[in-house]
C-alpha cells in the first residue's frame, strides 16, 4: 500500500499534529460567521466552509497514508482506527455542506451560524474518534449533539423542525443524563475515567449491581445517539422535520460516532477482559447481539408501512445501526474490519438517497412516493442513482452494500480469518441475513414508483449542479466500494488491528 514520507508536517506544527485535522476544523467554524457578516454570500461562505474541510481531509489523508501515530497530551491518540474515522466524517461533513447551499430548505437567515455550528459538530465526531477517556468521548459527544439540536430547529418554516428539536432536545438531555451517570458510577467503581485504566480494575473484579447499572445506564445512553431499538423514538420524527442536509449530516455521522464510542468503550474494554473475565464478557456480548436483532428488526418492519421517503430512510438508518452493533456482539478483529467498512459504504448509499431527496425537495417535487411516481422520465440520472443507493442499502450485488455485508455478516459465522467456522453467532447472521431481505421489499417501492407508476408530469426536472456532483460522487463511492474492496479493505483492517489491545 503507499507509503509517503509526512514528517514535515510534525516538523512544522509540532504537538498540535494528532489533532490538526480538528484544530483546521474549529478554525473555520470560528471564521465562518465573520465571513458571512462581511461577505453577505450564501455561496461564498459555503464554498468557504467546503475549502477548510478539504484542507483538512488532505491532511489527514496525509498523515493516514503516512502511518502517522501520535498523541495530544495523553488526551487524544491520532492512529490508524482514529485518522479513518475523521476520514469518514469529512467526507460527511462535505457532502452536507455541499447540498446545504443551494438547497431550498437551510436557513437563510443565519447563514454562518449554520456552517458554523455544521463544522462545530464535525470537529465533535472526529475529537471522539480521537479520545480514549470517558470523560473526553462525553465532551466530545455533546459537541456533536448541540449544534445539531440548533441545526434541526434552524428549519423555521416547516412547523415540523420546531416539534422535532423539541423532541430532540428532550430526549438527547435524557440520553446525556443517562450517560454521565454511568460514567460517575464506573469512576466511582474504578477510581478512573480512562478506557484502559478501567478495563485492567474490572478484570480482578467481578459482577456487582453498581457495575451493571453502569453498563446499562451507558449503553441506553449512547443507544439513544444511534437509535439503536427501543431508543430510536427521535428519529424518524427529527430525520422527516430537519432540512434533508441536517438529516443527512445526522444519520451518515452522528450515527457512526455513537457506533465509534461503542467501540471505543466496550469494544476495547471487553476485549481486554475477556481472558480474565469469560462470563462477564460473553453475558455483554450476547446483549448487543439481542440489541442488534431487534434494531435491524424494528426498523426494517416499520420502514415497510411509511409513505414519506425521508421516514423511510430514517427507519432504515435504524435497521442499518442493527447491522452494525454485530461486531460488538462478535467481538474480532475480522468483525470490526466489516463495520468500519460498513460505516463507510452507509456514508456513500444512504448519503446519496438523501441528495436525491434533498435535490427533489429543493425543486418542489415533494417527498412522499407519490411525489417519486414517473419520476425516471423527469429526472433519469437522479433516479439511477437512487434505484443504485436503494439497491445498495438492500445488499444487491456488486454495490458497496453487499460487499460490507458479506464482510460483517459472514465475521458471524467466522469470526476471524483462517479461523475455524463457529456456530455461536450464526443466528445472528441468519436474522441479519433476512432482515436484509425484507427491506428489499421497500425499497423496491420507491423504484417502482420512479420506474413503474405513472406520475402527474412528464415535465424535466433541472436540479442544480451541487446537487447532481454530490449525487454522483455517492454513486461512484457506492460502486468502488462494491467492485473494488481490497485497497479500502487493507486501510479498514489496520484501523481494526489499532483499536485490538
Amino acid at each position: 500500500m503507499v507509503d509517503i514520507d509526512i514528517s514535515w508536517i510534525p516538523d512544522t506544527f509540532g504537538s498540535i499534529t494528532p489533532v490538526l485535522p480538528m484544530v483546521l476544523v474549529i478554525i473555520g467554524a470560528l471564521l465562518m460567521p465573520g465571513i458571512h457578516l462581511l461577505l453577505k454570500s450564501r455561496n461564498v461562505t459555503c464554498a468557504v466552509s467546503l475549502a477548510f474541510v478539504l484542507v483538512a481531509a488532505v491532511f489527514n489523508i496525509l498523515l493516514l497514508l503516512g502511518h502517522y501515530t501520535g498523541t495530544y497530551y495523553d488526551l487524544f491518540t491520532y492512529d490508524a482506527f482514529s485518522g479513518l474515522m475523521i476520514l469518514l466524517f469529512q467526507a460527511v461533513a462535505f457532502i452536507a455542506i455541499l447540498i446545504a447551499g443551494p438547497s431550498s430548505e437551510t436557513t437563510r437567515m443565519h447563514v454562518g451560524a449554520f456552517y458554523s455550528l455544521m463544522l462545530i459538530a464535525t470537529a465533535g465526531m472526529s475529537f471522539v474518534a480521537t479520545a480514549s477517556d470517558l470523560l473526553l468521548i462525553f465532551v466530545g459527544v455533546e459537541m456533536v449533539s448541540i449544534p445539531s439540536y440548533a441545526m434541526v430547529a434552524m428549519k423555521k418554516k416547516d412547523p415540523r423542525a420546531s416539534e422535532a428539536a423539541v423532541k430532540y432536545i428532550i430526549i438527547g438531555g435524557l440520553s446525556s443524563g443517562l450517560t454521565i451517570y454511568g460514567i460517575s458510577m464506573l469512576f466511582g467503581l474504578t477510581g478512573t475515567t480512562n478506557i484502559a485504566d478501567i478495563a485492567a480494575a474490572l478484570a480482578t473484579q467481578g459482577y456487582t449491581a453498581g457495575l451493571v447499572i453502569a453498563l446499562a445506564t451507558m449503553i441506553a445512553g449512547y443507544g439513544f445517539k444511534i437509535a439503536a431499538a427501543p431508543f430510536h423514538m427521535w428519529a424518524p420524527d427529527v430525520y422527516e422535520g430537519a432540512a434533508t442536509p441536517v438529516s443527512l449530516f445526522l444519520a451518515t455521522g452522528s450515527k457512526k460516532m455513537g457506533l465509534i464510542v461503542y467501540v471505543k468503550i466496550f469494544f476495547v474494554m471487553f476485549v481486554t477482559i475477556q481472558a480474565a473475565q469469560p462470563f462477564m464478557t460473553e453475558s455483554i456480548q450476547y446483549v448487543f447481539a439481542i440489541l442488534a436483532a431487534i434494531t435491524m428488526t424494528v426498523g426494517n418492519i416499520l420502514a415497510i408501512v411509511q409513505g414519506n421517503v425521508k421516514r423511510m430512510l430514517a427507519y432504515s438508518s435504524i435497521a442499518q445501526a442493527g447491522y452494525m452493533l454485530m461486531a460488538l456482539a462478535i467481538l474480532s478483529d475480522w468483525a470490526l474490519t466489516g463495520a468500519i467498512y460498513y460505516m463507510f459504504a452507509h456514508v456513500f448509499m444512504k448519503g446519496g438517497a438523501f441528495v436525491v431527496v434533498a435535490a427533489l425537495i429543493t425543486v418542489g417535487v415533494g417527498e412522499t412516493l407519490k411525489d417519486y411516481r414517473g419520476l425516471a422520465k423527469r429526472a433519469p440520472l437522479l433516479s439511477a442513482i437512487m434505484l443504485l443507493c436503494v439497491f445498495s442499502l438492500a445488499g444487491i450485488p456488486p454495490l458497496a452494500g453487499f460487499t460490507a455485508k458479506f464482510f460483517l455478516f459472514s465475521s458471524a459465522i467466522v469470526p476471524g480469518l483462517g479461523d475455524p467456522v463457529s456456530s455461536q453467532w450464526i443466528w445472528l447472521a441468519f436474522v441479519a441475513i433476512l432482515n436484509s431481505a425484507i427491506s428489499l421489499y421497500y425499497y423496491a417501492k420507491i423504484v417502482k414508483a420512479m420506474y413503474v407508476e405513472k406520475g402527474e408530469s412528464e415535465e424535466k426536472i433541472k436540479v442544480p449542479v451541487a446537487f447532481t456532483v454530490a449525487a454522483v460522487l455517492c454513486v461512484l463511492g457506492v460502486i468502488a466500494l462494491g467492485v473494488f474492496p481490497e485497497p479500502f479493505l487493507y486501510y479498514c483492517s489496520q484501523a481494526a488491528a489499532a483499536v485490538m489491545p
